[in-house]
């Protein structure tokens, strides 16, 4: 399988980039081919800018080649932290330009006047890890969870990835070097459990 991986964290030693580097290991030893994109090491550019909100642009070489991977991808990993309840500016850039119309999903009619979403990625999985400092059961309280929404309904559920696991690590803040070794454990078996080996 080919699988991405989109990494959406600053700080190299943050523990969401030792979460990408449990998932990517376990791919690795799985036999999948594993595309990793660390954004902020790449300076990935978030800004869309005017020229791309035209219908069929001419894309710069970065993005078209984040669109042609992104679309041959078998499955999709995602690994940011949760600020805001959203994922970092950057990696919401690189939904804007990368998850884009015509590419990853396109607006039909519903046969009523109206228009609906039609998924166009390949992907069959995308699994999304997220830590935050907020405990779950106060972000499902209190916020109704905008992280679940946002990438199980919004972006993979536009796109057409019919299966999405999410796991939230928290608090991360208080977490004990024990329990992060627990968390990284627990990387390893999802993926394991949702990218079989061939």
């Amino acid at each position: 399988m080919n699988v991405s991986i989109i990494l959406g964290h600053p700080n190299p030693a943050s523990f969401n980039h030792a979460i990408a580097g449990a998932a990517r290991r376990a791919l690795e030893v799985l036999g999948h081919a594993v595309h990793f994109h660390d954004l902020c090491a790449e300076q990935f550019d978030p800004v869309l800018p005017l020229r791309e909100l035209d219908r069929d642009p001419a894309l710069p070489a970065e993005i078209e080649a984040h669109c042609q991977e992104i679309g041959a991808a078998d499955g999709i990993v995602i690994v940011h932290p949760n600020w805001w309840s959203q994922p970092p500016a950057i990696l919401r850039g690189w939904t804007d330009r990368v998850l884009r119309a015509g590419r990853a999903y396109r607006f039909v009619s519903d046969g009523e006047g109206g228009g609906r979403s039609e998924g166009l990625l390949k992907a069959r999985v995308g699994v999304v890890f997220n830590t935050a400092n907020t405990p779950q059961e106060k972000e499902e309280e209190f916020f109704g969870d905008p992280l679940e929404i946002l990438w199980r309904k919004v972006v993979f559920g536009l796109c057409g990835v019919p299966t999405v696991v999410r796991r939230n690590f928290s608090p991360v803040i208080v977490s004990t070097p024990a329990q992060r070794q627990r968390w990284l454990e627990e990387v390893d078996s999802i993926v394991r459990r949702h990218f079989p080996s061939a």
